[in-house]
């Protein structure tokens, strides 16, 4: 059971996360965040060191919510290639209907970081490895049990679906048109039926 404290940084972290999500962390100030917990100042800064840590804190909770479905929905998968079209599926909609408030945190932090909050590029950076390690590791296990055509480069096509997943959300939330991502990954279903099957 949580203590009293820890349910007090938790509930921060929830409040905080999809302001960071949504504004950037430099556009997000200690207000924000004190309207949004309705804590004074005391109770936040009692509980977290500085606006740093709140925002690390916050990327890493929306990043695990996200996590956490896709390790869901992978699960319920037995082949490679289900497993990958079940991570298509969970970002159709994306744009419009995202798991965190505010869309893909990889994508926002790595937008909003660049080279000004070298703390946050690095946890996004150290996300997207991950990403892209699972991605690959669903490619070999389908190479390695016969599944996928073993001529296909699993670091590639992890990078290829990856980035077309993020470009596609990033069009479409540009554009106000979800259709655009819902097609990429429609092409990216295709592709997977086409160049990697057997």
């Amino acid at each position: 059971m949580l203590s009293k404290s820890e349910r007090t940084k938790q509930f921060i972290i929830e409040r905080s996360s999809p302001i960071f999500n949504k504004k950037g962390y430099a556009a997000t100030s200690m207000n924000d965040i004190l309207e949004a917990t309705g804590l004074a100042k005391g109770g936040v800064y009692g509980n977290f060191k500085n606006k740093d840590e709140i925002a690390l804190k916050a990327f890493e909770y929306s990043y695990n919510k996200i996590k956490d479905v896709l390790r869901t929905r992978i699960k319920q998968e037995s082949s490679a290639r289900g497993k990958l079209n079940a991570i298509l599926d969970m970002y159709h909609n994306f744009s419009v209907k995202p798991i965190v408030e505010g869309g893909c945190v990889i994508l926002n932090t790595a937008i909003d970081a660049d080279d000004s909050i070298p703390f946050l590029k690095e946890r996004a950076k150290a996300a997207l490895k991950e990403m892209l390690d699972s991605l690959k590791y669903i490619i070999e296990k389908g190479i390695s049990s016969g599944e996928f055509n073993k001529k296909i480069d699993p670091g590639a096509e992890a990078e290829l679906i990856f980035a077309t997943i993020e470009g596609g959300i990033m069009m479409s939330k540009l554009t106000d048109k979800p259709a655009v991502l819902n097609r990429l990954l429609e092409n990216l279903s295709l592709q997977i039926e086409q160049r990697y099957l057997k």
